[in-house]
């Protein structure tokens, strides 16, 4: 496998914002923003499902701190955390990441998705995410 995150970490060659023991922030080649930052785990986790809980806490740790930098040091009043995970998301890299993209009022670029799916379900699917949530978890304790 040649991840091109994982290389990234192996080279040491990332313009790194924060490097830690589970996770890691750079900047990426082509931000959308000023101070647009990836945050990934060091480890090499495809997407959400298999990384470990701790991995992902340890993630979400560090996008939240990152977005309290992008307000002190960008006065950047808002942020967009977009990750894709998995196919048909538009993954672009399949080593689980997190953008964290610095936002101001008017700054003249959107991350929000201008429609809506075209899949369609039988059933409500609030209630089928419910009762699998429930499922899975009866089989983890």
């Amino acid at each position: 496998m040649d991840c091109v995150f994982c290389r990234l970490l192996r080279e040491d060659t990332g313009r790194w914002v924060a490097r830690e023991a589970d996770v890691c922030a750079f900047t990426p080649l082509n931000p959308l923003a000023p101070g647009h930052t990836l945050v990934v785990p060091t480890r090499h986790y495809a997407g959400v499902l298999d990384t470990p809980p701790e991995v992902l806490a340890a993630s979400m740790s560090l996008v939240q701190r990152l977005a309290a930098a992008m307000r002190a040091a960008l006065a950047a009043p808002g942020v967009n955390v977009l990750s894709a995970s998995g196919p048909g998301s538009e993954q672009s890299v399949p080593h689980l990441h997190f953008h964290v993209v610095p936002r101001w009022v008017d700054d003249g670029i959107s991350t929000w998705p201008t429609g809506t799916s075209r899949h369609r379900l039988v059933g409500d699917p609030g209630e089928m995410l419910a009762d699998a949530l429930l499922r899975l978890d009866r089989t983890q304790t």
